[in-house]
């Protein structure tokens, strides 16, 4: 449960979008578990959004996966199956190559493959999808990351051009609650040109609906269609990598659970030393784990890793992961804030230190052993924020700030006065789905206000999910990691 010093952390920053000085009270466990609570005081956040709530949040309790908990591996399906297009080209590259291919490989290929990757071709987000994230619990998500876009901004100078790029932006809620509640700030608004970097086609056009974006008309001159989100106005553009977002302008960097889908190298201590796990096809045609009987290319991302940890945080694992494609795209951040200033965002689930054996499959809200039917499932692993920290200060003019917890960040930046606002005009309904998705965001463990089926039971993730910030030097600390 959130505890009373980070509702008295979110009082600091009030004044940064009110017209009003209002002061307004601590929120009491009756205005967060009753319906019949009310308040007169003012919402931190009330000149940031409308006091409503938005119609594309389900108001109805639906199960969600805690997906920090990757340790308990399921049993493998030894059912009979045909095999899928992706599982034949997997055995392709099996056959082709003579010998195993890696995890990460065997990772990038189910999730992101041209044809058959399973973020490519579906939606898979929400209670219809195979998980739910933050931004899809509550539009409050959302409207806080906003409130920290335009504090950085704010820091910045108020620059009157810059590049609002988020990683894997899913169906574009979280995109979309921010600029819903910008819209008030024209001078933040106009600046902005977002940038959404993603390789799936079909999430490319629900962002595009969910954005509410129109498409100006080709004008024949040979200058390129522009595509504007009615939202708040601004410029909207999509790429497949963040190499061709523009440079040259400041950024803000959004990554919210992006690098837990990046690809993991798995390495098992043996009695050689340190072995990568890689996956190769048995006798009976079904897909196993084999440890290389040599050193692998990944083998010069573990020892970089290692030389990170202190000796005695190695000594004790039998497994090791590392993420070198997190490694370069931390240090290409970093690069580009250093170079044209700015600052990034990140929040994922997953350890402030060498990541052991995380890996797990997600299909349908529950975990799958991940060589069963792969491309029918998301794989995801924890974040090691340690190895992004250190990734990040190998470049010059940037600091780096946490992690801290979701809870914290959400908290300070005063989520929960925005909760007390929306409370305040909305039916029952919406009052008990915005209890359950304020708890998921910021809460510890099983809702103690639960009163539904056991099965259902909302569980939060408020200290299992981990926020991080790269800036600029010359930014100074961003909100809320002072």
């Amino acid at each position: 449960m959130i505890t009373r010093h980070l509702l008295k952390q979110a009082s600091t920053w009030r004044h940064f979008l009110l017209n009003s000085k209002t002061s307004s009270p601590l929120l009491t466990k009756s205005l967060l578990f009753s319906s019949s609570s009310s308040s007169e005081s003012q919402s931190p956040t009330t000149a940031f959004v409308d006091d409503k709530v938005t119609d594309q949040y389900p108001t109805s309790t639906s199960i969600s996966i805690d997906r920090s908990d990757l340790y308990n591996q399921p049993e493998h399906s030894h059912e009979p199956t045909s095999d899928s297009e992706l599982v034949k080209h997997l055995k392709g590259i099996i056959k082709f190559r003579g010998g195993p291919i890696s995890v990460a490989e065997y990772m990038e290929e189910v999730l992101t493959n041209p044809k058959f990757g399973f973020y490519i071709s579906r939606d898979v987000f929400g209670t219809e999808g195979d998980f739910i994230t933050s931004p899809e619990v509550s539009q409050m998500f959302g409207e806080m990351v906003g409130v920290w876009a335009m504090c950085l901004w704010e820091q910045m100078g108020r620059p009157k051009q810059v590049n609002l790029v988020e990683l894997g932006p899913g169906r574009g809620t979280l995109m979309a609650d921010l600029l819903r509640g910008a819209s008030k700030f024209k001078s933040f608004t106009e600046s902005l040109h977002v940038h959404l970097v993603e390789c799936s086609p079909m999430l490319q056009k629900l962002q595009h609906h969910n954005l509410k974006c129109v498409d100006e008309d080709d004008s024949g001159d040979g200058v390129e269609k522009r595509t504007i989100s009615t939202l708040a106005g601004t410029l909207v553009s999509w790429h497949a990598l963040l190499e061709q977002v523009p440079s040259g302008l400041p950024s803000i960097i959004i990554a919210h659970e992006f690098y837990d889908a990046l690809p993991v190298h798995q390495f098992q201590r043996a009695s050689r030393g340190w072995c990568e796990k890689m996956v190769d096809v048995s006798e009976d045609s079904m897909f196993r784990f084999v440890l290389s009987p040599q050193p692998t290319p990944a083998t010069l991302y573990l020892m970089k890793r290692c030389k990170w940890a202190a000796p005695e945080e190695i000594e004790k694992l039998s497994h090791i992961e590392v993420c070198p494609k997190a490694m370069d795209l931390t240090h290409a951040i970093a690069d580009r804030i250093s170079c044209d200033g700015g600052g990034a965002l990140i929040i994922d689930y997953g350890l402030n230190g060498v990541v052991s054996d995380s890996l797990q499959a997600i299909r349908k809200h529950k975990f799958i052993n991940i060589l069963d039917d792969p491309g029918s499932a998301d794989l995801s692993a924890y974040v090691d924020f340690a190895s992004i920290r250190h990734s990040a200060e190998e470049v010059s003019d940037i600091s780096v700030h946490g992690p801290i917890t979701q809870s914290q960040f959400l908290g300070a930046l005063g989520i929960n006065f925005r909760v007390e606002s929306l409370l305040q005009n909305c039916t029952d309904e919406q009052a008990d789905s915005l209890r359950t998705g304020y708890w998921r965001l910021v809460g510890e463990g099983e809702a103690p206000f639960w009163e539904g089926p056991d099965e259902q039971v909302p569980i939060g993730m408020g200290t299992r999910y981990l926020a991080m910030a790269i800036v600029n030097t010359k930014q100074g600390i961003p909100v809320p990691f002072q």
